[in-house]
Formats: structure tokens, sequence, C-alpha cells
């Protein structure tokens, strides 16, 4: 293999193309893709390729790729399927840069080996693959249209990078009609060797893109897309729309590209720590980037509703809690600005009422009074249809201050309700990419998605919130477990992993036999917990395996019995070291922390209300690992339960620094010791003021790791 790979520069910007299975027939993908890149007015050297020979929209049709006499960036290949690896091998010897597989029947149909076969063909010899199952690519700075579209797209900031081909031209078409420009288009398809990260390497600094949209349906190297976004979004925008969200979805996103859909509630949480806006179907994704594309960065989060209607106002202040968009709330200067615009029945509280009186001057006084105030920063404009109203001016008065707001610096979408009148000046307006909408939570979303980006940016942390672990000593513990062909640790050992990385554990002790049952009992103090430990039994209460509240000597010995009788009867084949006796740990709100080593994105924390109702609660968040302190405190106030950390009815606030603590220490343990794959904390003990502790600790082993010893 050659040890340089080409700059991906080459496939977005390369000197000369070359089309393997170009045709003269008007009916064939190869006929189109040579003619759009032709009619696209590309300035480079363009070589069709086909046996026949011949002349295709005016250039000499090469035989074979061998015979052109020149150095080749990019070759589309539209052949069958069952010629795609000759096509390749014979690209990878001329020593073309990229090859673009068009041509579907591989990994998506289950024809994953002839898949493999052409990329480590390519590999060999230092070519990239783009696709199998792709439309092509369309890049704006060098007019390449090296896709079977129906037609071109109109040139612009937004780059769109999506693993769906047939969509993929859809958003071409319906791009053109929305008057969305684009910097660029290209499809990723099967992945078989670049994927999203690696288009996106050159999308980041490229000056051309302002803004980058994609659909994803499934995430092959996930901590390499983290990596790669998290770098993106510092420098622009990046809104994702995903599919696989349902059980149903994720199964047909695997069968339609032969990757697998993750857990989407892991996909979610890590899309917003990267700064990534997920969007829930393509018109809202759309809405997005034409929205944020033309607006200004938010000088402040403070916003103000102007409306001619009480109704369409609530529903706009509805819509605004949903989309986290903070209304400016100071009363006293909201009347100073407002009130020589609004009648006595109108309202100057925010949303400020104009009622449906107001005319075009109203309008204008109003939107210019939020421009020129400091304390306000961005303007959702809503317009109710009134007779009052000269609808003729409505499309002239919107694009008027549109125009005054993005000189002036500040955010302005608007929402129009009516009739034709309406609908018509909706029209106008978005010809000329004016942020207009006939639905009030359309629009809000679009203010909510613009804040949330730039709140995102604003507040980027570098640092990396780990701690000092002996490993040495971890790792020994998990690997005298895997000596002994088990993959999870027994109860002592987990307690003592948890001693190592400075986490607190109740008191304990093992009893193999009823009088060292007792003795450790009075040592720890009553009242105490017994647990069976035993590699055989997992789920110990379903075994009748545990006691709790044991407050004396009689209670210790009657529990000891019993736990022992209903183990055996349980799994008569169970081995059974002993039972584990431990302080009855006070009451405290109960947490479950996590950590484990995700085959997509890595290392996984966790955080969510614990106890028994884990399961039917689902009350839980997730990050990736390795995160900022603020970061980790932002998942634990994004769970539903965090009002009871707060402290309720007269209680104290818990030790939220102490979870904080614990997540960091679990992500740390995942992260440098592979021996490892999970580990979980339920409950964990949050108590007011000071003080954490780890009542019931599981700790999993990795399987791969036990394979690589035996290698």
């Amino acid at each position: 293999m050659k040890d340089k790979v080409p700059d991906i520069k080459y496939l977005f910007e390369p000197r000369a193309v070359a089309v393997i299975g170009a045709s003269q027939d008007k009916t064939k993908l190869g006929y189109h893709v040579v003619d759009n890149i032709v009619s696209g007015g590309y300035k480079g050297k363009i070589y069709p390729i086909n046996p026949r020979g011949g002349d295709i929209c005016g250039h000499r049709v090469y035989a074979r790729i061998e015979d052109v006499d020149d150095d080749i960036d990019v070759v589309s290949i539209v052949v069958p399927a069952k010629f795609v690896f000759e096509a390749v091998k014979s690209c990878a010897e001329k020593g073309v840069k990229f090859a673009s597989i068009i041509t579907s029947g591989f990994a998506e149909v289950g024809n994953v080996e002839e898949e493999r076969r052409i990329v480590a063909c390519a590999r060999d010899h230092g070519m990239r693959i783009q696709g199998p199952n792709i439309f092509g690519i369309y890049s704006c700075v060098s007019s390449l249209n090296a896709t079977f579209s129906a037609g071109c797209p109109e040139p612009g900031g937004v780059a769109i990078i999506t693993q769906s081909g047939a969509l993929g031209l859809g958003m071409i078409g319906k791009t053109a009609i929305e008057h969305l420009g684009l910097s660029a288009i290209v499809s990723v398809g099967n992945k078989s060797d670049l994927d999203e990260a690696d288009l996106l390497e050159y999308l980041i600094p490229q000056e051309e893109t302002k803004l980058i949209f994609m659909y994803i349906e499934g995430v092959q190297d996930g901590e390499k897309l983290i990596r790669v976004l998290s770098a993106a979004t510092k420098k622009k925008p990046v809104i994702v729309l995903k599919s696989g969200r349902s059980e149903r979805g994720a199964i047909a996103a695997a069968s339609h590209t032969g990757s697998l859909a993750g857990s989407d509630d892991v996909f979610d949480a890590i899309m917003r720590q990267c700064g990534v806006l997920r969007a829930e179907c393509v018109k809202e994704g759309f809405d997005w980037c034409k929205f944020i594309a033309a607006s200004p960065p938010p000088p402040g989060d403070n916003t103000v509703i102007i409306t001619n209607g009480g109704g369409i106002g609530v529903m706009a202040t509805d819509a605004s809690e949903k989309y986290n968009v903070a209304l400016y709330d100071d009363a006293a200067t909201l009347k100073e600005a407002f009130t020589a615009v609004t009648p006595d029945f109108g309202s100057t509280k925010n949303p400020v009422d104009i009622t449906g009186q107001a005319g075009r001057a109203e309008y204008n006084v109003a939107l210019d009074a939020a421009l020129n105030h400091r304390d306000m920063h961005g303007v959702m404009a809503l317009y109710c249809e009134t007779a009052v109203f000269d609808a003729e001016n409505l499309s002239s008065m919107i694009m008027e201050n549109s125009r005054k707001y993005r000189e002036g610096g500040k955010p302005l979408v608007f929402a129009v309700f009516g009739g034709r009148k309406s609908e018509d000046c909706i029209s106008q307006c978005r010809e000329q990419n004016i942020p207009v909408f006939s639905d009030v939570y359309e629009a809000v979303s679009c203010m909510g998605s613009l804040y949330r980006y730039y709140n995102y940016k604003n507040n980027i942390s570098e640092g990396e919130a780990t701690v000092e672990l002996d490993t040495r000593l971890i790792e020994t513990i998990a690997h005298q477990a895997l000596q002994q062909n088990r993959f999870f640790l027994l109860a002592n050992e987990a307690q003592a992993i948890m001693k190592i990385a400075g986490v607190e554990v109740p008191r304990s002790s093992v009893a193999r036999n009823l009088d060292e049952a007792v003795r450790c009992s009075e040592d720890i103090g009553y009242p105490v917990v017994m647990k069976v430990v035993s590699r055989d039994i997992i789920h110990k209460s379903d075994a009748g395996g545990v006691a709790l509240n044991l407050e004396n000597k009689n209670e210790v010995i009657d529990a000891y019995q019993a736990i022992i009788q209903n183990c055996k009867a349980y799994n008569p084949n169970a081995f059974i070291e002993g039972v584990e006796i431990a302080e009855m740990v006070k009451p405290g709100t109960e947490l479950i922390i996590g950590a484990r080593r995700d085959a997509t994105f890595g290392t996984i924390v966790m955080v969510g209300l614990g106890g028994i109702y884990v399961e039917v609660m689902k009350d839980v968040t997730f990050r990736y690992f390795p995160l900022d302190r603020r970061e980790v405190m932002n998942m634990i106030k994004e769970i539903r339960s965090y009002p009871l950390l707060l402290g309720v009815r007269g209680e104290e606030k818990k030790d939220i620094d102490g979870a904080a603590d614990m997540i960091i220490k679990l992500g740390s343990i995942i992260q440098n010791c592979k021996t490892i794959s999970d580990i979980e904390i339920n409950p964990l003990r949050v108590y007011e003021g000071k003080g954490v502790k780890a009542v019931d600790v599981r700790i999993l082993l990795s399987k791969v790791e036990r394979s690589n010893q035996h290698e």
C-alpha cells in the first residue's frame, strides 16, 4: 500500500475526470453523468471511457482508461457491478486518485466481500473509493456536476453530505426550488472507504462553504466522526438529519446501507455535545440551512415577538419555550420602546401586540425600535392577514426590514398567516431568500436553531476532565477474572476497583460460613445488608440472594441460611464463594452512573435517575468521554429528575459535584483500562451537603480483550 493517500481536495477540485461506462445512449446513467459534467461548465479535462469508442457530448471516447495519456484525479464508474472490480483495478494501476463508484449491488444487498476486495485493491495503490451505491459529486468551486441528477444545483454556501443516493438526488431538485445555493453535494453510499468525516476535512476550511447539512443512516467510526464534527462546529454550523430513530427504522437503515444504526439516544446526546443541530426532517433541515446561512450571529439571547394578533403571539410564546428561545421580559423597557406604536387595547409586554389595525408604518416603527435597542437581540415578527393592512405592501415591508436587520447585525424571522395574498407574499420573499414562514412553529424553530449554535460556539471549552488512576492495579484484578473465564467481576472485586479509583463504597466483607457472617456483621455495625457472592448468579435479587436492613445477630443467622438455601434452589450447580456483608447505607437521592466502551463512539458516560425504576422511567442521558466538567454538569441538569438534587420541600441541595466526580472517574476507568467494557453504579446515593456512596457496582469485562490475550 502506498504510504501517502491523495489530498481530499482533488475529489472536489479535480484537474481531470474520466467516466468508465460512458454511453451514447441517452437512457443510460453513463450518458447523463458525462452530459452533466460537460453542461455544468467543468473546465478541466474530460475523458469518457467505453470499449466502443466514438464521441459523447463533443468529447472523444477512449476504449480503456490505460489509453488516456494524462493524469486523472477522479473517475466516475457506472458499469454493472460484475465489472466494477476490473475497472477499479485499472484505475488504481494507472494512479487515479479517487474512484467514485456510482454502481450499486454491493454491501447494501449483502455483497460485502466484493466490496472489500475493491477497497483492498484501491488501497494497495493509494487510491480512495467514494461509494459504492452513490449518485456522484457536485462541487461549485470547480463547476463539477459528476452526478446523474436531472439538473444542476445553484451555486451557494451550503454543503450537503448524504448517505442516501436517491434522497440526495431529490435534495438537488428541492434545493433548486427552495433557492438554496450549494457549495457541494456529495453522497457516501456504503462508505466502504471514504466517509462523512473524510469529506468534512475538506469542507471545514473551505471558504465557499458557510454551513454543512448531513443525512446519516448509520455511523461506522464514531470516534473519528466526533473529532471532526467538534472541529467543524467551531468554525461553521453543522445540521444533521439521521434516520433510524425507531427500532424498525434502524433495521431498515441497516439493510439499506450495510451499516448498523446505533442507539439513537446516544447519537442524539453526542450530536448536541459536538454542537451539531439535529433536524427532524428534510424540510426543517433546509429551513435551518436557509435561515442560519442568511442571518447574522445574534448579539445576545433576548428575543422579542412583534405581532398584530394575540392568539398567534401566544402560539409563538409556546413555541419559544419548546425551542429554548429566551424572550425579553423587562416590562418597563418594552413599554418605553413600543408605546408609540401600540394602542391602549394592545400590549407592550412580550409578545408585543400592536393589534390588528397595524399597517406597514406601525410594523416599521416597532421593528426599528427593537433593531435600535441594545438589549433586544432578535425579533420574531408575526402577521395575520387583515383588511386594514395593504397586502401589496407586505412583501416590500418584509424585504426592507430583513435587509435592515442583516445590516444591523440582528436576526429577524417572519411568520405570515392568511389567504392567497399572504401565501403569494411568502413565495415572493422566499424567492429572495427572506426567512418567511406560514407556520409560527417553523419560524421559531429556525430562531431556536440559530441561538443553539451560537450559544454553543460562544461557550466552547477546550479542557478535559479526567483523573489519574493506578491502571496497573485495576487491570490486575480484571485479568484475574478473565483467567477464570469470567467476563464480570464479583462484588468484592468491583469494590476493590472502586476503592482504587477513590470511589466511596459501603464497608463490607465476604463471609464464607455462618460464624464469619456474624463476626463481620458485628465488626461493620448493624444494620447490615447481605448479598450472595457467586460467579454463577449475576442477578442476585432474582435468586433470593439479597437481604436488607438486618438489625441483629439472629436476623443475620436467619438471612445467611435463607440466602444459601435460596441460591442453591435457584441454581443447584452454582459455585457460592460466600455472602457479602455490607453496611446498610443511609437513604439519599439515588442516581445511576455508568460508563461503557461503545462499539461506534468509544467511551460513553451516562447519568440518570437510579434505583429499581431505571428501566421504567428511562430518565438517563449520555455523553462521549473525555469531556469538560461544565459538560458533565450539563448532562446532570438534563435529566428530568435533576430538581431532586436541588432539594425539595425544605431539603438541602445534594452533592451534585460529588456525582459529577463519579461520572469522570468511571469514564476515566473505561478510557484507560481496555480490559473493562462496562461499569455501572446503581444506585449511587447522593446526600445533602457533601457525600456520595456507590451502593451497588457492576463491572463487565471485554471479550475482545480476552480474545487478544489468546492470540
